[in-house]
């Protein structure tokens, strides 16, 4: 009797260990713990520490609270100018309404996950199917992401959903066709430069040409005063000249000078010998006549 005793005892409080351990409810910093009564949802513990339910007719299921990072497969998206473009992004995202996300998604991140690759897959073949294929080039930057969060707005709060972030890992064209549109991206950038340098090269040339006019009309007007100054000095010269040899003692050594002159110029080359006749005026300048 005294064994059964002792049996029966220690199955008491192995039960009771097991309904005590049952009642409590451990929350995590990084999860929502949903209080099921039924597979109805009862109650939501939203901080973390130990709370309590009715065992055996109470369950227990969490949830993630921290941020979820989900990766899209890469997609095929069309501008508005009829180009394909291949686009692969993964999105950030976190649950702010447990009960809603519960209800609607039936508790599954897998769920969640397929509802959000709809949604931003959507909402990105929208925007870039409004949106040039350079623009959606030159929007990689932050802008391109930026619409397809602002086209998505609320839609995901029905969900208990926060879209936190969208970001584009790679934005590229189908292997098919990189090659000709980078041949024409490069002869739409050759004609642009070509038209550049032909206006450039256009408006060198009328500032040369008015450069030339202006240098033409300045050194003409320069050589038409150096004339005049040349015509007035050499005016002034033989005005000098003509008062300094005025009288018959000044004209006769006026000649004199002038017949020097005269012989020197006429002295040219290597032969320095000058033949006179005795009758020429410069031969009397030696002879002393």
């Amino acid at each position: 009797m005294k064994a059964v005793r002792n049996a029966v005892i220690a199955i008491l409080v192995i039960v009771l260990l097991m309904v005590g351990s049952s009642c409590f409810v451990v929350t995590n910093e990084n999860e929502y713990s949903l209080i099921r009564q039924f597979g109805k949802i009862d109650h939501i513990v939203y901080d973390a520490g130990i709370s309590m339910k009715i065992p055996f007719i109470q369950s227990v299921d969490t949830l993630p609270k921290q941020v979820l990072i989900y990766d899209l497969s890469p997609s095929d998206v069309i501008t508005s100018d009829k180009k394909t473009m291949i686009c692969d992004s993964f999105i950030l995202w976190h649950i702010t309404d447990p009960l809603k996300f519960a209800q609607t998604l039936n508790s599954s991140i897998s769920n969640a996950e397929g509802r959000l690759d709809a949604v931003v897959y959507n909402s990105t073949k929208n925007v870039i199917s409004s949106t040039t294929q350079e623009q959606v080039i030159s929007g990689r930057d932050g802008a391109l992401s930026a619409s397809i969060i602002q086209n998505i707005g609320n839609t995901l709060e029905q969900y208990g959903i926060e879209l936190l972030s969208f970001e584009i890992k790679q934005l590229d064209l189908p292997n098919d066709n990189k090659a000709a549109v980078y041949e024409r991206m490069m002869s739409e950038r050759d004609n642009i430069a070509a038209t550049y340098t032909a206006e450039g090269n256009s408006e060198a040339q009328k500032i040369r040409n008015t450069t030339d006019k202006e240098i033409t009309i300045l050194l003409s007007e320069a050589e038409k005063e150096a004339e005049i100054l040349i015509a007035e000095g050499e005016a002034e010269y033989m005005k000098i000249l003509s008062e300094a040899y005025n009288d018959e003692s000044k004209q006769e050594f006026y000649s004199f000078v002038r017949s020097l002159d005269a012989l020197k110029l006429s002295m040219k080359g290597n032969n320095k010998t000058v033949m006179l006749s005795p009758d020429s005026p410069i031969a009397q300048i030696f002879y002393g006549r």
